[in-house]
């Protein structure tokens, strides 16, 4: 059987390419050997001497005026073919290989259950090429930032059953159309070996910042929490206002004082005594820091903290007692629930070993806490600082004060599934760290010290109110050791394999509670 393909793209009336960049992406649909396409440019252009030699049928849409998604509908309403190209060539130059029709049609022969294709390209900048390997589609993919690469390609029918794109939507069209085609069709990846991906996109290398999001504006990220929750309640997983699990396990509260702070850490002599200073200069003195120095006994950090203990040449008897555990297993996850079962406090309270706490942290920490006996976690705020070369350390003033004002009290758990990060510091009854069954060490598919505490906020927030403090009362530092720094695409994409296993667990606990079935 013989099947059309229509290939839409960008003129550069409706995007910000050159005429140059578009006339190479059109040379490369021109070169395809399947030659059952037709072409629809979203804006107008002039058509150059290579276009108008050419057999292949060109129509054109003005673009002036027009959303992506309701231009995107014309170019699919104007098509009469039984596959979409969607070329999204807006930024960035697409040059597709030869074959690269040829073989979405296949794989969509091959895969009659799907209803969107997408596959791995090459990346080449002014310094080098690389091959960009995308994710496997599964349910837990629910960030708006999933890459699906810039050449999409479309089975009409799936297109039609989901009413085609919702022009309504004004930022996040692709995440929609994506999440809404996964209801009712698989979404298939073309992958990559060697030598195999089907386009090349030229692109000047980006470095990866996980605070980029904070730097998109307000309605961007209100349109794709609307998305997402439009998704989740037509499959049956999204968490109604004032609804919540049962917890299947009871612990009772030994506590006998405020809070434990426990700190994870490995290798980080000097960060340590910085972080501990931060907590005995709390308002509160009626704590304890444990610290978990997960590098086995000749981590130099273990010296460090003796410094500030009994006998240490900073001990202080009237400062909150430091605890120090050596262990042998770099595991986060570990370590914290190591920290829980040793604890005195009753709320355990996060600081990472490299960051530091305001003085007012924990007695904002008890207030929130008091003001509600349904919260089973508080989450507050913070400050991004950075550690320059001479050890000087300053406040990134370009960075806004990380508040996580996307977690509200109505939809702040469901919208979680979309963002990778609840925000800092977080802290929780040391009770309900064994009724959720304790952190991940590491146990959880694609793991390594990674989303331990992700999969804690997700589960508490099934079964408990989540408290806010939009005060920033922690401050993290970045460095270049720091695992937020300089991250290749390598550990990103196994964060985020590990991260979205999660979201699928959690869709199944919500699916399963909402059908009476937990």
């Amino acid at each position: 059987m013989t099947f059309s393909t229509s290939i839409i793209l960008h003129s550069p009336q409706s995007g910000a390419q050159s005429s140059d960049s578009f006339n190479l992406t059109m040379e490369s649909i021109l070169d395809q050997f399947n030659r059952n396409f037709d072409i629809i440019s979203l804006g107008t252009f002039e058509e150059e001497d290579i276009l108008k030699n050419n057999s292949i049928k060109l129509q054109q849409i003005e673009s002036a005026g027009k959303s992506h998604s309701k231009l995107l509908n014309e170019a699919i309403y104007m098509s009469t073919s039984n596959f979409i190209m969607y070329i999204d060539n807006r930024e960035k130059t697409v040059i597709l290989k030869k074959a690269a029709l040829d073989a979405f049609l296949v794989s969509a022969v091959r895969n009659a259950q799907s209803g969107f294709f997408y596959a791995d390209y090459e990346l080449e900048d002014e310094e080098a090429s690389q091959e960009v390997k995308l994710l496997f589609h599964h349910p837990g993919r629910l960030r708006d930032n999933q890459d699906y690469g810039k050449v999409l390609f479309f089975r009409k029918t799936a297109l039609e059953k989901v009413s085609f794109f919702d022009e309504s939507v004004e930022y996040n069209s692709l995440y929609d159309i994506q999440l809404k085609i996964s209801e009712h069709y698989d979404l298939t990846r073309i992958s990559n070996k060697y030598n195999g991906s089907l386009y090349t996109l030229v692109s000047k290398g980006k470095k990866t910042n996980v605070f980029d999001y904070l730097l998109a504006g307000k309605q961007v990220q209100l349109e794709a929490e609307e998305i997402l929750t439009s998704h989740l309640k037509r499959i049956n997983a999204f968490l109604k206002p004032g609804e919540y699990m049962s917890s299947k396990l009871s612990f009772k509260d030994h506590s006998t004082i405020v809070a434990s702070v426990i700190i994870p850490v490995g290798f980080r002599p000097e960060f340590i005594g910085t972080a501990i200073e931060s907590i005995q200069a709390q308002s509160i003195q009626n704590i304890e820091a444990i610290i978990m120095v997960n590098g086995g006994e000749n981590d130099p950090t273990a010296e460090e903290v003796r410094k500030y203990m009994k006998n240490g040449a900073l001990y202080n008897s009237e400062k909150p007692e430091i605890r120090l555990l050596v262990i042998d297993i770099n595991s986060i996850g570990l370590c914290l629930n190591m920290g829980a079962n040793m604890a005195r406090g009753k709320y355990y309270v996060q600081l990472d070993s490299d960051d530091r706490l305001k003085p007012d942290a924990v007695e904002k920490i008890i207030e929130c806490f008091e003001s509600s006996k349904d919260i089973g976690m508080v989450i507050g705020s913070y400050e991004v600082w950075e550690k320059n070369e001479e050890g000087t350390l300053l406040r990134m003033e370009d960075i806004p004060v990380v508040k996580h004002e996307e977690w509200t009290d109505n939809n702040g758990r469901n919208n979680l599934l979309r963002i990778n990060g609840a925000g800092a510091p977080r802290a929780i009854p040391i009770h309900i760290i064994k009724e959720m069954g304790y952190f991940g060490i590491n146990d959880d598919a694609f793991a390594r010290n990674y989303g331990e505490d992700y999969e804690m906020v997700n589960k508490i927030a099934e079964c408990y109110k989540i408290g806010r403090i939009y005060d920033p009362i922690y401050e993290v530092i970045r460095h270049s050791g720091g695992t937020d720094h300089a991250i290749s695409q390598d550990v990103i994409d196994r964060n985020d394999e590990a991260k979205d296993d999660m979201r699928k667990h959690a869709l199944l606990r919500r699916i399963a509670f909402n059908s009476g079935k937990a």
